[in-house]
């Protein structure tokens, strides 16, 4: 019971998070591209950091440093570049210009719907392996969503979209994530293997992330003082899920 409800406490949280993004809506638009990048610089540290410091270290206790877990972390990366190149998924973490395309508001429904249900799922995933866990891979995905949903609801709002459709359904993509963490609470004590199997695909998809959808989006700004500010953001986005062992 405790494991469901630190779940779906957590869930609920990254599906509120889709709300940031109406809100940036009343900031001038070069304001928000300037946070939002920094944000992203938090972000992949964050990313970087749960996968190196929490998820890795977790899966080899328990399993050892073997290929297997190896080669699971090669499939999570794998997995995220077909979905971007099957769905055309894009991280949309910078808002609208004119060296920045995003996908069509169809495709960036269904394709973020996909992302939060996976999202969802790797956090019930987490859970089941430990509430520390659980915690760091929430917060991790927090992270993430913050600039993504700041993306995400320029994509809506630059198609067209009313503001209240777009409040509608940046909220219904975000419950998706609940469906996520409910299917694999109610069939992962079935599928333990699976469950731990999760945990280097899961770091994977995080590094890929951090990677190749993060890091390429900060290498837009060339200036010196914002490259300093962008490091030191992903130090301390490594820092925090560094301090958050201490949870362990």
């Amino acid at each position: 019971m405790t494991i469901w409800i630190a779940s779906l406490l957590s869930v609920s949280a990254v599906s509120l998070v889709s709300l940031v993004g109406v809100m940036a809506l009343t900031v001038r638009q070069d304001r928000v591209q300037r946070i939002t990048l920094y944000l992203v610089s938090f972000a992949a540290g964050g990313l970087f950091g749960d996968a190196l410091i929490h998820l890795l270290p977790e899966s080899f206790a328990r399993n050892g440093p073997s290929l297997s877990d190896s080669l699971l972390v090669i499939a999570g990366i794998l997995i995220f570049f077909v979905l971007e190149k099957v769905l055309r998924w894009r991280h949309c973490h910078v808002p609208v210009s004119d060296r920045h395309v995003h996908p069509v508001v169809a495709i960036n429904l269904v394709s973020d719907a996909l992302h939060n249900f996976i999202d969802g799922a790797l956090i019930g995933a987490s859970y089941l392996v430990s509430l520390p866990i659980g915690v760091t891979t929430t917060v991790a995905v927090i992270l993430h969503e913050i600039p993504q949903e700041i993306g995400d609801t320029g994509v809506l709002a630059h198609g067209g979209l009313p503001i209240r459709r777009v409040i509608l359904f940046n909220f219904l993509s975000g419950l998706v994530a609940v469906l996520g963490t409910i299917l694999v609470l109610a069939v992962g004590p079935y599928f333990g293997n699976l469950v731990q199997a999760m945990l280097p695909v899961t770091a994977g998809g995080f590094l890929y992330i951090a990677g190749s959808d993060l890091v390429p989006e900060l290498h837009h700004e060339e200036r010196l003082s914002s490259s300093i500010a962008q490091f030191g953001l992903i130090l301390l986005g490594v820092g925090i899920m560094a301090l958050l062992t201490l949870l362990e």
